[in-house]
């Protein structure tokens, strides 16, 4: 069995990033690991914004709401961080792509993140950030897929099918060698 002594994992808030943040807290207690919740954030507006008018005090203020937002979704996916774990929180600014690949750089390293929402025209337009850590993260990738929502699974029976199909398989994989795009 791989050794792992860091599982870092994605935090957004989303619902796909509280079932993650609940996979890897198990993970690292069956690795005995670190526990690394990331949260990436952006100033509203973008880099753009905030470099035609740079404010010390405003970027301050939106790492401090970084901060503050990954102790709630914490709390939302955990209630109270788990006691036996050691529990290290990351915030960092930069596209969430990127900043998870990058979080995840030693040997040891394991990151966790969820494959986003369900639906043609989601799976369209996002699973951006599970995509890019596939392709460039060093490290090996889970990536947990949404689980189909009792809604649907009633609707389906309610129309007449046998059920809802199961969950598409966790798809992982080794650790890349391929250098992210500058």
């Amino acid at each position: 069995m791989p050794t792992v002594l860091r599982v870092i994992v994605g935090a957004s808030g989303s619902p796909a990033s509280l079932r993650a943040l609940r996979y890897a807290q198990h993970l690292a207690r069956d690795y005995d690991a670190t526990l690394v919740p990331v949260l990436a954030w952006l100033p509203p507006g973008g880099d753009l914004a905030d470099r035609r008018t740079p404010d010390e005090e405003l970027r301050r203020l939106w790492a401090q709401d970084a901060h503050q937002q990954l102790q709630g979704t914490l709390t939302l996916a955990w209630g109270t961080p788990p006691a036996d774990l050691p529990v290290r929180p990351v915030v960092r600014r930069g596209q969430p792509g990127p900043v998870l690949a990058g979080a995840a750089c030693r040997p040891g390293d394991l990151l966790v993140v969820g494959a986003g929402r369900q639906g043609a025209l989601a799976r369209m337009a996002g699973g951006r950030v599970s995509r890019y850590c596939l392709a460039y993260a060093q490290s090996p990738v889970l990536v947990l897929p949404v689980p189909r929502s009792p809604t649907k699974h009633l609707m389906a029976r309610w129309h007449g099918r046998s059920g809802a199909a199961p969950s598409p398989p966790i798809r992982s994989r080794p650790a890349s060698t391929e250098q992210p795009p500058s």
